[in-house]
């Protein structure tokens, strides 16, 4: 037998079967794997004798057999087995396999459910059954599956006890044997369950295995308990037996995977699928995270999201991905605080309100069939604002454990801030679930971060949650555990484990075995779970002895030393096999037992427990050991320590950080970690911070570490990326030379070199690499000699720096060394970008090293979008190895690269750039022009991500400086300054810094012949400075007539002095003179009380600071001065005016919105006795005469109403004043001009009140008017129609009623539509109101005149009586009444008459008359009493009908009436 055949057989020995596997890795397992594991199951399976049976077919080898391609064998070309490939084309024997296996399992089940069937006390037939051998094997292995499957479940409910929370190491999932050709990669997975965490090893065949000492070879991975183990290109020599060892404190365990590595026979192919291919869908995915998810912060309280786009390509309809998300290797679980959503293309996790529990390393886990993909990041959660200052923040991670009948034990995480003093204690509150009240369960506060809590009610559900409490008062509390039941745990235990299957055997009682009236035997295994200072915790079994009625407990204590045994729960006994005593005395030694009891009574006392002391067994930790501080990024720092060495069940470890010098601490994660590593986020870059740690447990808090060594916050110094574009760029017979490009990282350090490596190509066959130079080259383009003509190169480049050296480049295509004969030059290399902005970058490149057959003359430059086509840069070529392409757009990404010309031709292009993104990024400086003090001129750059090893490369012309007598290069921290020596011609042309170790931050600045000569002035002004001036010197009259010269000087130093000069004689300060230079405003004041004629002349101001003068004259002769002398004078007499009562303001004339002309003036220095008098026309006005009621007085001003102004009004109005101390008059002209500017201001007062024109129709016309506060008659008022003057006519008229101004068209037509505009003088020129009579104006208002003209007509024509009937008539008896009526009414109306509202017809009696259309008469002959009434003449025509009501009362007289009596 081979020795691969025993490796298998062992395996199958040690892993008879696979217990169970978690539904997640099974998920994450490719295709690959899965077939081979549902292979090695099926294997398993079966007995070893059936295997060698297996082994006995395959011994004997037929010659079709041998036909068959898949045959593997050893190293001696021997056949040692027949494989079914896991890449076949065909899926049949994998298919038969896994069917076998589902038949081996349904044959297990029926077995056990057989077994339990005929195990019961009932009774059955016994039929005897004759198994093979083979079957007998099977059953056995199936027993021994199911007692192993019991006992690992105990096992495994142990390692979930809370009360025992550490445990050995255990394989929940066993790495899996592969079987793989030669020449591919193979991984090993398993997961490893253990507390505290195991640490794992790879061992080949019991020998260690060092991955990082071969890296090309292994590589190993662990992640959230799974660990994973790769072998890369396998080789024949990799067949082994491979294991896994974790450890930990509880012990070490281990698991075996046999690797198995086939090799075809010579000239045998395979095609076989790649790696993840999934047969279901018959494709690989490939997974693609984009967008991810950064490193976040947040708050307590607040909502924060999580996301990332996942592509898995190729898109299969109706398949989606797993999405898994978890929180430090846990998998996490839709609830009220997380929410998750998977679009099918976004996956997205919510976390609804933060808290401190929240914080972790997240991480999103995409599971395909070929495989997964995962992406991480730290999340941290900062505390809420505290209530009260100084007060503690709240605890964490709350949880239940241990859950009884009325007993539980509540856990927590104490908070990484205590306040301003430490922590006293804890107090925990509950909460029973439906009700809104929580109580608190502690008096006292406990300071171990683990309490019990009795009391509770047996089947309810209870909530829990703790504060913090130190000097300062109580924390806010923190997020409430999970529900827990108050229940027994063998109940809860059954109610996990759901319906069982139906029994169906019975249940036998006995006399032995009585159902009641047992009293119970004593509890067994009592022990002290727990002690502190606060408690202690009882726990014990219930008794073997208790019938079947249940059974509760009581606990007693016995002071050690004493034998006096006192009932601790005297009032009621528990129902729990746990109890916590409070009250004991510390530092005492105490005894417990525990006794039962039931109905039947109460038992023996168990066993006792020995002396307990009171007080904490568990210890605080001990100071972590030293930090050390890693530089990270620009916003984070890897902190790592020693990890405590005295410390139990420790909790984790807090960090802290500090502003070097601050003293303020500030911690950097509010969740304890478990590691010794942590990176921390959030800080300031270029911040030198200081860290420290402390340890956690149940007890407390460790002492803080010692503060580690200052750190400064910056980004750390990496590998470089590996060169890219590796081109040949010269080949002759015997040598090649290749170009290629810098790195596109550069790790953080200056690249110091590289290193090539070659191999030959020979009928497509590769040999081993080798080195060419052992010393780096500092050039991107390197010379490779001593080459063999006519055969084929792979060449390769790798870089390095201060961190080390780089990936080794892309392989070139196999390149022939023989030499060019083509007549253009070759392509030129080192393609180089820099100074990218928004809208150009600047290419540098360096000339082709084969020029063909004629030197280069010049360059092309092609640039093209991401996706476009390549276009030329510029119309002609440049002879320079620099160009500058400008024009680009913002936020797209091009690409470039360049042609060399010769005589010959244009040669082919370079390799081109990778894709460059036309940004200005934030922060981007520009190189600045500065010319100091001294007059030195010089350019100066600055970058504010600089590194530690960056330095600032200057060059003219983008080439290195070589004279250096021309420039002086000074650098100082992140600013560098280029400085001229002599500037001249010969200084122009374009300089350029570029920044080393940064991310491509450089800039340039032009220096033209017109630019240098502006930066000369500049310098020739600062080599001989000037004193500027903010002011010239500038003249002013004061008060009595003094003048005062005055400048301001704009820049100056307090050695400044002034020399006044008068018609270059130096003056001094003295009696006529009087000077003043204030350096803290830069004023320089001369002052002279008077003018005369002798100071007629130039004063001027000379300054003197350092070696910086200022000149400042102001030249006073001629008509100047006289006129500058005469106000002098005149400010003196009004200084001398106003010493006595005067006028501060003169008699002056305003108009009010009311059109009232008022005087008035204003006065000042007056007393009660001083006189005022007003004139008219030189006639004072006294207190009699009508004008004195229009004299008022307000505060100082004079007010004299004339109202509305009329002609009446001119004449010459004068005020005076007078007293003992002088006198003053004031006097103003209103007659001719002066009249007319009062009316001027009136004419505007009226113009600007005029409303904007409105429209009114009448029976005649259209009317537009305008409204004005008043109207005289001399205001100008003119009406335009379409721009035309309007002449008054008879049908067009225009005037004023009151303050209305109209316009009347009269019988309007089409051809008074149009613009209508008044024009009204308002003293200057003249103010329009425009009105538009066109459109709906026009017809609105011409239907309201047709329709008023219409009701005018009918008005004026319509029927109606217009007198000759009286109101009454009064008549005697016999007589004979005649009246008539005079009507109107065109057409003729039409007339009747009433009575009594009844029509009246001519007859005998009543005689009526129309005539001539005009008269109605009515009579009635001898009229009687009957004739009274009421009557009525109605006329009525086409437009109107009236009627003209009358009385008629008849009367009896006295002799008549009594004659008939």
């Amino acid at each position: 037998m081979s020795e691969s055949l025993k490796l298998q057989k062992e395996q199958q020995q040690r892993d008879l079967e696979t217990h169970y596997e978690s539904s997640y890795h099974q998920g994450s397992l490719s295709s690959v794997s899965r077939q081979s594991y549902a292979a090695h199951v099926s294997s398993s399976s079966s007995h070893g004798y059936k295997i060698s049976k297996k082994e006995k077919k395959l011994s004997a080898v037929s010659k079709k057999q041998k036909k068959r391609p898949y045959l593997a064998v050893d190293k001696e070309d021997e056949i040692i087995g027949y494989v079914v490939p896991v890449f076949r084309s065909s899926h049949l024997a994998t298919q038969d396999l896994m069917e076998t296996q589902e038949e081996v399992k349904e044959e297990g089940v029926g077995y056990v459910v057989m077994r339990n069937l005929f195990s019961r006390e009932t009774d059955f037939k016994m039929r005897t059954v004759k198994k093979s051998r083979e079957t007998s094997l099977r059953e056995s292995a199936e027993r021994m599956a199911l007692s192993r499957k019991m006992h690992e479940k105990e096992e495994f409910q142990k390692k979930m006890n809370p009360d025992s929370l550490t445990h050995s190491p255990e394989f929940i999932v066993k790495p899996r044997g592969q079987t793989v050709w030669e020449g591919k990669s193979v991984t090993l997975h398993c997961t490893v369950a253990g507390w505290p965490k195991p640490r794992v090893a790879w061992y080949k065949n019991n020998v260690l295995i060092d991955a990082k000492a071969r890296p090309e070879k292994y590589f190993t991975e662990s992640q959230y308990n799974m660990h994973s183990l790769e072998i890369k290109n396998c080789s024949f020599s990799d067949t082994a037996e491979y294991r896994i060892s974790a450890l930990n404190v509880k012990g070490e365990s281990s698991a075996f995977a046999p690797v198995i590595i086939k090799r075809f026979k010579e000239g045998e192919e395979v095609v076989e699928r790649p790696h993840g291919f999934s047969p279901e869908y018959g494709v690989t995915f490939n997974t693609t995270i984009i967008d991810k998810f950064d490193v976040s912060f947040g708050r307590e309280g607040e909502t924060m999201s999580l996301g990332c786009t996942v592509i898995v390509y190729p898109t299969v309809k109706r398949y989606q991905p797993e999405v898994v998300w978890y929180r430090n290797g846990v998998a996490l679980s839709p609830s009220k605080w997380v929410h998750m959503h998977w679009s099918g293309e976004r996956a997205t996790l919510t976390l609804v309100h933060l808290n401190k529990e929240d914080e972790g390393l997240y991480t999103l886990r995409v599971n395909t069939k070929s495989g997964f993909d995962t992406h991480s990041a730290y999340v941290f959660v900062r505390d809420a604002d505290v209530e009260e200052e100084g007060v503690p923040v709240a605890p964490l991670d709350v949880r239940c454990h241990d859950a009884n009948k009325d007993y539980v034990v509540v856990t927590w995480k104490q908070p990484a801030v205590e306040g301003s003093s430490s922590i006293i204690g804890y107090l925990i509150d509950r909460l029973e679930v439906g009700t809104h009240h929580w109580t608190q369960c502690n008096d006292t506060p406990v300071k171990y971060a683990r309490f019990p809590v009795t009391g509770l009610i047996e089947g309810r559900s209870y909530t829990f949650r703790v504060r913090a409490l130190n000097n300062s008062g109580v924390s806010l509390p923190s997020r409430a555990s999970d529900p827990v039941v108050a229940m027994d745990p063998s109940d809860r235990a059954r109610l996990r484990a759901g319906p069982s299957a139906p029994w169906t055997g019975m249940i036998k009682f006995t006399e032995e075995d009585p159902t009641v009236g047992v009293v119970p035997g004593p509890p067994t295994d009592l022990a002290v779970t727990e002690a502190t200072k606060s408690y202690v915790v009882l726990s014990w079994k219930p008794p073997l002895q208790r019938g079947h009625e249940g059974v509760m407990y009581y606990v007693e204590k016995c002071l050690v030393g004493t034998d006096t045994w006192q009932r601790v729960n005297t009032g009621m006994p528990v129902k729990s096999p746990r109890f916590a005593l409070f009250d004991l005395a510390e530092g005492k030694s105490y005894n417990f037992r525990v006794r039962s009891c039931n109905s039947a009574g109460v038992g023996e006392p168990s066993e006792e427990t020995g002396a307990t002391t009171v007080g904490d067994r568990l210890d605080l930790p001990s100071v972590p050991g030293p930090v050390i501080p890693i530089r990270n990024t620009d916003t984070s720092v890897v902190v790592c320590w020693g990890a405590s060495k005295e410390v139990k069940n420790l909790v984790g470890y807090y960090i802290e950080v500090s502003v070097n010098g601050s003293g303020v601490w500030v911690p950097c994660n509010n969740k304890p970690v478990k590691g010794t590593r942590f990176v921390c986020h959030g800080l300031n870059t270029a911040d030198k911070c200081v860290f420290r740690v402390k340890a956690v447990n149940a007890a407390g808090y460790s002492g803080s570490s010692a503060e580690s060594e200052a750190c400064i916050v910056q980004a750390s110094i990496a590998v470089p990326s590996p060169p890219i574009g590796v081109t040949l760029q010269e080949r002759v017979r015997d040598y090649m030379v290749l170009g290629w490009q810098a790195p596109a990282k550069t790790g953080g350090a200056d690249i110091r070199g590289y290193y090539l490596d070659y191999r030959t190509v020979k009928d497509g066959v590769t040999s081993k690499w080798h080195e060419i130079n052992l010393q780096a080259v500092t050039t991107t383009s390197y010379k490779v000699t001593d080459l063999k003509e006519n055969l084929f190169y792979q060449f390769q480049v790798r870089a390095v720096n201060r961190a080390g050296i780089s990936e080794s480049s892309i392989p070139t295509v196999p390149l022939e060394c023989k030499e060019w004969t083509v007549a253009v030059p070759g392509p030129s290399h080192g393609l180089r970008v820099q100074e990218v902005r928004k809208d150009s970058m600047v290419l540098l490149w360096d000339p082709p090293t084969f020029n063909g057959r004629s030197p280069v003359t010049g360059y092309y430059v092609d640039y093209k979008e991401e996706n476009g086509r390549w276009r030329c840069v510029q119309e002609r070529s440049t002879k320079n190895t620099y160009i500058k392409v400008t024009g680009l757009q913002e936020g797209v990404s091009y690409r470039l690269r360049v042609h060399a010309k010769n005589l010959a031709g244009v040669g082919g292009p370079s390799k081109s750039t990778d894709a460059i993104l036309a940004e200005t990024r934030p922060g981007t400086n520009e190189i600045v022009v500065d010319v100091d003090d001294d007059g030195v001129i010089s350019l100066i750059f600055e970058c504010a991500d600089l590194k530690a090893d960056s330095q600032f490369v200057w060059s003219k012309n983008y080439k290195a400086l070589t004279d250096t007598s021309r420039l002086t290069i000074q650098t100082s921290g992140g600013k560098s300054r280029a400085i001229f020596n002599d500037p001249s011609l010969d200084d122009l042309g374009t300089y350029s810094c570029v920044v080393t170790n940064t991310d491509g931050v450089s800039a340039s600045y032009t220096l033209t012949e017109e630019g240098l000569k502006r930066l000369l002035d500049i310098s020739r002004d600062h080599q001989f400075p000037i004193i500027p001036f903010k002011s010239e010197i500038a003249i002013e009259l004061q008060e009595k007539g003094r003048v005062r010269f005055w400048a301001e000087v704009g820049k100056f130093t307090s050695n400044c002095q002034v020399e006044y000069v008068f018609n270059d004689n130096i003056i001094h300060e003295g009696k006529k003179y009087t000077m003043n230079f204030n350096k803290s405003t830069g004023i320089i004041e001369m002052f002279m009380d008077s003018l005369e004629v002798t100071d007629e002349g130039t004063f001027t101001f000379n300054l003197v600071d350092g070696k910086a003068t200022g000149r400042t004259s102001l030249v006073l002769i001629g008509e100047e001065f006289a006129e500058l002398q005469k106000k002098s004078e005149f400010e003196r007499a009004e200084w001398v005016r106003r010493q006595g009562p005067h006028f501060v303001e003169y008699l002056s004339f305003e108009v009010t919105p009311e059109c009232d002309v008022h005087l008035k003036c204003k006065v000042g220095n007056i007393k009660p006795d001083t006189e005022i008098a007003w004139f008219k026309d030189g006639i004072e006005i006294e207190e009699d005469d009508e004008d004195a009621k229009k004299i008022g007085k307000s505060d100082e001003v004079l007010i004299f109403d004339i109202g509305k102004i009329s002609k009446k009004d001119a004449g010459v109005y004068e005020v005076k004043l007078k007293d003992e101390r002088g006198k003053d008059k004031t006097l103003l002209n209103l007659t001719d001009a002066g009249y007319q500017a009062v009316l001027n201001e009136v004419f505007r007062v009226i113009a600007n009140s005029s409303t904007e024109l409105k429209v009114m129709s009448t029976e005649h016309g259209i009317i537009l008017y305008s409204f004005v506060v008043h109207y005289i008659e001399d205001l100008r008022v003119g009406w335009l129609h379409k721009e035309s003057k309007i002449s008054h006519s008879d049908r067009v008229q225009c005037g004023v009623t009151g303050e209305q101004l109209w316009l009347k068209i009269n019988e309007p037509t089409e051809k008074d539509k149009g613009k209508y505009a008044i024009d009204i003088f308002d003293g200057q020129g003249s103010v329009k109101r425009v009105l538009d009579l066109s459109g709906q104006v026009w017809e609105e208002a011409f239907e309201e005149f047709k329709r008023l003209k219409a009701a005018a007509i009918a008005e004026r024509n319509r029927a109606r009586v217009v007198g000759g009937l009286p109101d009454v008539v009064t008549i005697q008896e016999g007589k004979s009444l005649n009246l008539t009526g005079n009507v109107w009414g065109d057409p003729v109306p039409e007339v009747s008459w009433i009575k009594n509202d009844k029509p009246l017809l001519p007859d005998d009696h009543y005689t009526l008359k129309f005539e001539h259309g005009k008269f109605a008469s009515i009579t009635i002959a001898a009229v009687t009493t009957v004739d009274s009434g009421k009557y009525a003449l109605l006329v009525k025509n086409k437009y109107g009908t009236e009627a003209a009501e009358f009385t008629v009362s008849v009367y009896i007289p006295e002799d008549e009436a009594e004659k008939k009596e």
